[in-house]
């Protein structure tokens, strides 16, 4: 059977996930009180996968991403919440 890229699951790390909206737009959703929380889809983005490694600022956040514990863990001590996409 032709299984292509059967692996392919790109990753990124906690400490970088702000990054990928810029900043000037997380602190602009921060400063308008009508936005909860901003909302980052990681497949969107290109990343399948949010590892663990760095640490989160003490700001509400919703991710969709596909499972990882360490990095869950870290986001709801956060503030944030975790959403599994499928």
């Amino acid at each position: 059977h032709l299984r292509r890229h059967h692996k392919f699951c790109p990753s990124i790390n906690l400490h970088k996930l702000w990054s990928l909206g810029g900043n000037e737009k997380f602190e602009e959703i921060s400063k308008d009180k009508s936005v909860k929380a901003p909302v980052i889809d990681l497949v969107q983005f290109g990343y399948y996968k949010l590892l663990g490694r760095g640490h989160l600022p003490k700001v509400h956040v919703i991710v969709y991403i596909t499972y990882c514990q360490k990095a869950e863990d870290k986001i709801k001590k956060a503030g944030g919440v975790c959403l599994l996409r499928a």
